[in-house]
């Protein structure tokens, strides 16, 4: 009787807290539906791929649900719990972080913790305060999985404009002198909210305060200074501030056309991957406000209900294999940092990362300074609303 008992408890076990055979045994034959952001084509190309190499490694299929918007497949769930859906949810996996995170984490919305479990997770430093443990200053806890670095830089056409701006406060004088010549994507958009955060960062009072949860008083005294910035920048952008491109890849556009000056991206090795492809000139080059930009790493989730949890986690594990983040790093590829800790890896695999291919438009570490904390969650909330509302009148 005990044996029958030990063998129920332990099919009812997730997966991976028996063992990682039954979690591989348990994904073939599974279908992830990975939601993630769709506005980079080679951010599809290389999950195109891990889709490839997850079906030949372990017999698990990725179907990726391109998204505009990480909110659409958080809503999903929501809706799904709201309708008392607890199994067969129709997210296996999401592509999220920051207030996205904060939310599903808050309502109860994830599956998890389940980090642990990844036996390639050896190779990431899970420490407490750890880059990998925090999500804009909110605790991981094993709830989701890191998957790629993040940093915020400014690319300039070095031809053109050979000496940028060496701070955010000095981009408003630039603009000034240059009207027309600089924009940024609205808002809603999240490089258009993070380029006011890398102000906000840089401008306020008390940067400390950003980490904390925002409240009424501390928003006034710490936006203060950001928002007599965009007072004196607004009139100076492109088209007079009035409209503003959709996203990074319009104003990356834009520079390209020569409309602008002045471009963004938080992905450092975008723009050298553009020069590849001929869509930007061969002078252009990336730069960092002085002290240092906000930088983050993006994770995968899993819902409270994916239907392919066992499949979620075997592709949030082969993410972490260090030569599928060799790859992933790789200018030619994608170009995206790694989220391993290089002390933890052998010889053989430093080595794939140190012969991996650079371009002149391709920043080293050393290049992007040091790394600024991302804000609260709750910030990036409150001053995207309120550009919303300015923008509106």
């Amino acid at each position: 009787m005990r044996l029958v008992a030990a063998a129920l408890a332990l099919s009812l076990a997730t997966p991976a807290l028996a063992d990682w055979q039954a979690t591989l045994d348990a994904a073939r034959g599974q279908t992830v539906y990975w939601h993630a952001w769709g506005g980079d084509q080679r951010t599809n190309d290389f999950i195109a791929w891990i889709g490839a190499e997850a079906e030949r490694r372990h017999g698990v299929s990725i179907a990726q649900v391109k998204l505009a918007d990480t909110a659409e497949a958080v809503t999903r769930v929501v809706a799904e719990k709201a309708a008392g859906v607890a199994e067969g949810g129709a997210v296996d996996m999401i592509w999220i972080n920051g207030p996205n995170f904060l939310a599903m984490k808050d309502q109860g919305l994830l599956h998890g913790p389940f980090v642990a479990d990844l036996p390639n997770a050896a190779y990431v430093d899970l420490s407490p305060g750890a880059a990998a443990s925090l999500d804009f200053t909110v605790p991981v806890e094993g709830m989701e999985s890191p998957w790629r670095l993040a940093r915020f830089v400014l690319v300039h056409d070095s031809a053109t404009l050979p000496n940028p701006p060496a701070s955010m406060a000095a981009l408003a004088d630039w603009a000034a002198a240059n009207p027309g010549r600089l924009t940024h994507p609205v808002a809603g958009n999240f490089m258009g909210a993070t380029f006011l955060k890398q102000a906000l960062v840089e401008l306020a009072p008390d940067p400390a305060a950003l980490l904390a949860p925002v409240t009424e008083a501390a928003y006034g005294t710490q936006t203060a200074p950001l928002w007599d910035w965009y007072a004196r920048l607004r009139s100076n952008l492109w088209r007079g501030g009035r409209t503003f491109p959709e996203n990074e890849s319009a104003q990356f556009r834009l520079l390209d056309d020569g409309e602008v000056d002045i471009a963004m991206a938080f992905d450092p090795a975008a723009p050298a991957a553009l020069v590849e492809q001929g869509l930007l000139p061969d002078s252009v080059r990336v730069f960092v406000p002085e002290g240092g930009s906000l930088g983050n790493i993006s994770f995968v989730a899993i819902p409270f209900n994916a239907a392919h949890r066992a499949g979620a986690m075997v592709v949030a594990n082969l993410l972490l294999d260090p030569a599928v983040q060799a790859r992933m790093q790789d200018i030619t590829v994608l170009g995206s940092y790694s989220v391993l800790d290089p002390a933890r890896l052998d010889a053989a695999q430093r080595a794939a990362f140190a012969a991996l291919p650079t371009a002149p438009a391709l920043p080293t570490l050393d290049d992007l300074g040091p790394t600024l904390p991302e804000p609260h969650p709750s910030w990036m909330t409150r001053i995207t609303e309120d550009w919303v509302r300015l923008t509106a009148e």
